[in-house]
């Protein structure tokens, strides 16, 4: 499939490609594990089924629909190389993406991201383009970049490669833990959240799939409610992950067809979280990591008795901003 570096692939996602694209990442993403904890189905009254993408490649989920997404590039968009938009986990998963397929990469990443994000997409072999998330667009600036270098744009969420890969998380789970009642899912752009339902779709159908977006950044919520996509400003949240403005073109109407509820957690919330998943289950995680287990503890949604998957996306964080939140 020929592309210019604006253009994404224009089709609906399906679930025969999350099953593609399953395949094109064995051997190449973990199969992450998925822990239990007593504590946490005593709290909720539940059995919990936490699926660890904060001990996937980078860190994150983000890894699955990057490597899908650079492994399908023909061999002129190769050649080229690729530029990424992205706070940090998406901008990791491109960088070591692009260096196991040997192509030229940039990430476009805000001047505030955690600076362990932004020193590992370096590392990765990245060259990074800074801009001010508050009062620059960083669509426009990579899209320019992308036109003036040749290079093939990867948005983060809105792309039918991404939400497939994304889906492959959620597909391990539910093949791995039959007979959920409840999914849980961080919703930022709602790349995972959309291959998370392709995938129950298709393979747990019975099982309520649920957002969890921070409080303070609902726009999913909304647009969910509302039937049409609504746009936020910039939410200001410790939930670096989850800062979109909107849930994308391709997102958002898998969401509104499939998607049982949607729900939020506060910032308090995410530290509570935080901390459990630190003292009691011996893990990293970072607060978008935290906020399906958030959602599932605080939110609307009555989970008493049910198998409930906990989808955790990702354990980046800082360490000396991980301290502060485990020590207030």
């Amino acid at each position: 499939m020929t592309q210019t570096p604006f253009s994404v692939p224009n089709f609906v996602p399906t679930y025969a490609d999350v099953a593609d694209a399953a395949h094109r990442l064995h051997g190449m993403a973990h199969r992450t594990p998925v822990l239990r904890s007593t504590t946490a189905d005593e709290r909720l009254g539940a059995q919990l089924f936490f699926k660890c993408e904060n001990l996937q490649r980078t860190g994150a989920f983000k890894f699955r629909g990057a490597f899908n997404t650079l492994a399908q590039f023909t061999d002129e968009q190769r050649k080229g190389g690729v530029l990424a938009f992205s706070a940090g986990n998406h901008a990791q998963a491109i960088a070591l993406s692009a260096r196991l397929l040997d192509m030229p990469v940039v990430i476009v990443m805000p001047e505030d991201a955690p600076a362990s994000k932004m020193a590992a997409t370096r590392e990765y072999g990245a060259q990074v383009v800074t801009y001010n998330r508050y009062t620059e667009d960083r669509e426009a600036i990579s899209r320019r970049l992308a036109q003036e270098r040749g290079m093939t744009l990867v948005p983060p969420f809105d792309h039918p490669h991404v939400i497939a890969g994304q889906g492959t998380a959620a597909k391990e789970l539910l093949e791995e833990v039959p007979n959920l009642d409840y999914l849980f899912v961080c919703v930022g752009g709602g790349g995972l959240l959309a291959g998370s339902l392709l995938a129950a779709e298709a393979l747990a159908p019975h099982c309520r799939v649920v957002g969890v977006e921070p409080e303070a950044g609902n726009d999913g919520q909304q647009s969910f409610r509302a039937g049409h996509i609504v746009q936020i400003p910039t939410p200001h949240t410790i939930a670096d992950g989850a800062q979109t403005q909107a849930l994308g073109q391709l997102t958002f109407p898998i969401i509104q067809r499939l998607a049982d509820d949607m729900v939020t957690a506060t910032d308090e919330q995410l530290v509570q979280a935080l901390r459990f998943f630190a003292e009691r289950m011996k893990i990293v995680v970072e607060p978008t990591g935290a906020l399906a287990f958030a959602g599932a503890e605080h939110g609307s949604v009555d989970v008493r008795g049910a198998r409930v998957g906990i989808l955790i996306s990702g354990g980046n964080v800082d360490m000396a901003r991980y301290s502060r939140f485990l020590a207030d």
